[in-house]
């Protein structure tokens, strides 16, 4: 079975790049490079659901949107 999720990057104050991952709260890397913070948030994904007992929530990305204040 094919799991898929969706994995939010951002480019710190530091030039490191952090990957999070929306369905699983906490889980999350950070590395120099994008291939490297693929490859690591790949082991992160892994290790999160040996550990975890409750099954994951079924939720689906829709999309991400700027909102600006004046």
């Amino acid at each position: 079975m094919d799991r898929r999720f969706t994995v939010i990057i951002e480019l710190d104050e530091d030039g490191y790049y952090v990957g999070s991952v929306l369905e699983l709260p906490g889980c999350h890397t950070q590395a120099r490079t994008l291939e490297t913070l693929m490859e690591r948030i790949k082991e992160a994904i892994e290790l999160y659901l040996e550990t975890m007992s409750p099954p994951t929530p079924k939720t689906e990305f829709i999309g991400v949107h700027r909102i600006a204040l004046t």
